[in-house]
């Protein structure tokens, strides 16, 4: 008897741990793929004979805002590397987020990657009407090479010429407040990266990415200087908020700490949230992502008022 009530302790014990997870798996489940509208490869420009396409994700209670997310790793990029559940914090918030693409290195360089997410961003501007967002308040973010995109914008982007022909071109590329994942923000000083083969020269892995070849570095200064965030921060830097893992090897975290320091020196806002044993990406990254909406919810309202 002792043993078949036991039994039965351990069969309902079981049946509420199986329930639990059940439960759990089906929150997450709905938490990750909230109700949207999505808008998928709307052509914003041209490049080496490809379409630049951006994907346009709306909440179905959209809060008037947009978040332009890089979607780039290792300056590589592709519609297929994005899917709308990576952003459900922000759109559970109400921003609509942009998924904005380009052509991949090394057939495109870094430099004319960022010239394309900066025409993006013109283009959210030139639509924004269309897509239901305020122009003038526009957030970004990104990781790794998104991140670093990201910073180029909140550092070098700005107002369009006003005699462009095309009207797209007239817009402004900056952002009004950024957050984002472990960023390189100093090319030229990657420090213990693994990158850095300590020859003055590019990234070991990116030297085509650049433009750039083997036997020749004399051009990387200049190159390496126009394509680091880290000198060109202003004191009308956006608020930023970064997440850096302490035991990144790829891109480790003094990257983003001297850009910190160097934004305090002018009294910019720009947070550092270290993740402690945190690699180049982690698996929590999602939950981080409450974090940037609450970072959102608390400058891009705001922004230039």
């Amino acid at each position: 008897m002792n043993l078949k009530r036991w039994l039965i302790r351990i069969g309902a014990v079981l049946g509420a741990l199986i329930a639990l997870l059940t439960v759990t798996v089906a929150a997450l489940w709905i938490y990750f793929h909230p109700s949207i509208e999505r808008r998928e490869r709307l052509v914003y420009g041209k490049r080496l004979g490809h379409d630049l396409t951006l994907d346009v994700v709306r909440p179905y209670h959209p809060n008037g805002l947009g978040v332009a997310l890089m979607v780039s790793g290792g300056w590589k990029s592709g519609t297929n590397a994005f899917h709308p559940w990576m952003v459900a914090p922000l759109l559970r918030r109400g921003y609509t987020v942009f998924a904005v693409c380009h052509v991949s290195q090394p057939e495109a360089t870094v430099m004319e990657s960022f010239a394309d997410v900066s025409r993006g961003v013109r283009f959210i501007r030139a639509n924004a009407k269309e897509f239901g967002i305020d122009p003038k308040r526009l957030g970004v973010t990104g990781g790794s090479a998104g991140g670093h995109l990201s910073l180029m914008l909140a550092t070098r982007g700005g107002p369009g010429p006003v005699d462009a022909l095309d009207p797209v071109e007239r817009e402004s590329s900056a952002v009004q407040t950024v957050a984002i994942f472990y960023p390189v923000t100093d090319l030229l000083n990657l420090g213990p990266s693994t990158e850095n083969l300590h020859d003055g020269g590019p990234p070991k892995s990116f030297v085509s990415a650049f433009g750039m070849n083997r036997t020749n570095h004399a051009p990387w200064v200049e190159v390496g200087h126009e394509m680091s965030p880290l000198f060109y921060v202003s004191s009308n830097l956006p608020p930023t908020l970064i997440y850096h893992g302490d035991a990144d090897t790829l891109v480790p975290l003094e990257q983003s700490q001297r850009y910190q320091a160097k934004a305090r020196e002018l009294g910019d806002t720009v947070e550092l949230v270290v993740h402690h044993g945190g690699k180049h990406g982690w698996l929590s990254m999602l939950w981080d992502l409450l974090a940037f909406a609450d970072w959102f919810d608390r400058y891009l309202p705001t922004a230039g008022r």
